[in-house]
């Protein structure tokens, strides 16, 4: 799922800087769930989960594999009809993300080998037509969603390596393919032919699958010719003519972006604009059996904690197998982020950056706030099992630990004509990973 380096990287340039806006004030409205939800799964699935990152002896590729694997299409298209995930199940995958704490769900519609998983009727390269699973899981996962309270979004790739009139010119080049890769390249390809192609699947995705939350795409590469920027300003009327409350990530070369897609990092202070990070549970993205390399629930909170501290949003993504079947290690991984976020949950969902600094206070991680209350997360319990702030801007109601349901106050003593503030706390973590002290004012 690597992103078009530039708008990549122009973003991170305009996001340091702080100079980068997203939408108009006039759409925060429905922006506000996006505010308040900060956790969402990603999904990366599709018929590459079945040669499962081994080819020809290669064992580290992923959802990148016809590519990395130089696969022509005609070969590529067998794992087609190897694709039959029988084990698949909406309502498990749903209930998954939500007892994880997450409130949205991303999941690939189209990736760059062009191949859908769903029923699009605009080709047979689709999971209904082409393989012998023969239905339509988006359906399902739309249902499921609805039913669960989750929002249902899709992820599209603009590029398609797949589809005859898309243009190698924008796609990567490289040594062996030096005028970019397709799998099977027409050197009379047109574009526009493809975006025809390319917003007809736009209409099916937004009309046949109830309210849809974000259309997320990837590699927008066509649209930094400038030439083509009409259509994907035409193709986002098209969405918000259809769905006036789909959100757009900013990779259609920022056409029509509503936030920022910073990938595998976060950004390294606060930031007034919306983003989203996504990043992967192991190192790939579409599953790859032999990838082992998981992070651990404590990575992954602390993440989920400082990503939030800076005002953004955290996708974290999973790649189901072939058979339809989220692995393991990522359910026993998330299973253990719910059981924080079920304790903690108060101190992510509709929080803020805010708070005073911490950059001379190491025991504090990091700090949410809303409303009238601080969140201070504590990722290492304090040896002598206080906190002092240097200064404060005001004397607070009262300091409790978030996981006390009584809301026992914690002594607090003021110093320095109250401007500093020494806080008590009990002599053990209540949370290995992180402890939460809420500050009410």
């Amino acid at each position: 799922m690597t992103p078009n380096m530039k708008s990549y990287l122009s973003f991170l340039i305009l996001l340091h800087c702080g100079s980068f806006a997203f939408g108009n004030p006039a759409d925060e409205d429905r922006m506000a769930w996006f505010h308040d939800a900060k956790f969402g799964m990603f999904i990366h699935w599709g018929i590459y989960s079945v040669p499962a990152g081994e080819w020809k002896g290669e064992k580290d590729h992923g959802e990148w594999i016809q590519y990395t694997g130089n696969i022509h299409s005609a070969e590529y298209e067998k794992f087609a009809a190897q694709f039959n995930p029988v084990k698949f199940n909406s309502d498990e995958w749903v209930s998954l993300a939500k007892e994880s704490g997450m409130k949205y769900i991303v999941i690939t519609s189209k990736h760059h080998d062009g191949f859908c998983m769903y029923d699009s009727k605009l080709t047979s390269y689709d999971i209904v037509d082409a393989s012998p699973y023969r239905k339509d899981p988006m359906k399902d996962l739309s249902k499921s969603c609805q039913e669960h309270g989750l929002k249902f979004c899709f992820y599209y790739s603009v590029k398609d390596w797949h589809h005859p009139e898309y243009p190698q010119k924008y796609t990567r080049f490289k040594k062996i393919q030096p005028e970019g890769f397709h799998g099977s390249p027409n050197p009379n390809a047109d574009i526009n032919k493809y975006f025809d192609y390319m917003e007809g699947q736009v209409k099916e995705l937004l009309s046949n699958y109830g309210p849809i939350g974000i259309m997320w795409f990837d590699l927008g590469v066509p649209f930094d010719d400038p030439e083509n920027r009409p259509f994907g300003e035409h193709l986002v009327d098209v969405i918000h003519e259809l769905q006036p409350n789909c959100l757009i990530n900013n990779r259609l070369s920022g056409i029509g972006a509503d936030y920022g897609t910073p990938e595998q990092r976060i950004p390294g202070g606060k930031s007034s604009q919306a983003f989203e990070v996504c990043m992967t549970l192991n190192r790939h993205w579409g599953y790859n059996k032999n990838d082992n390399d998981w992070k651990d629930a404590e990575t992954v909170i602390h993440n989920l904690v400082d990503i939030v501290s800076k005002g953004g949003n955290y996708l974290l993504n999973v790649g189901p197998t072939s058979e339809g079947l989220i692995p393991q290690e990522s359910i026993d991984i998330l299973t253990e982020v719910g059981a924080w976020m079920k304790q903690n949950g108060e101190s992510i969902y509709g929080t803020q950056p805010g708070g005073p600094s911490i950059r001379w206070n190491h025991d504090i991680a990091r700090i949410t706030t809303k409303d009238n209350k601080w969140y201070l997360h504590i990722f290492d319990w304090p040896e002598d099992n206080k906190i002092f702030f240097r200064k404060i801007e005001s004397k607070f109601k009262k300091a409790y630990l978030l996981s006390d349901k009584d809301q026992s106050a914690l002594q607090v003593k003021y110093y320095n004509d109250d401007v500093s503030v020494m806080i008590y706390l009990h002599e053990n973590a209540p949370d290995a990973i992180d402890s939460v002290v809420v500050l009410e004012f």
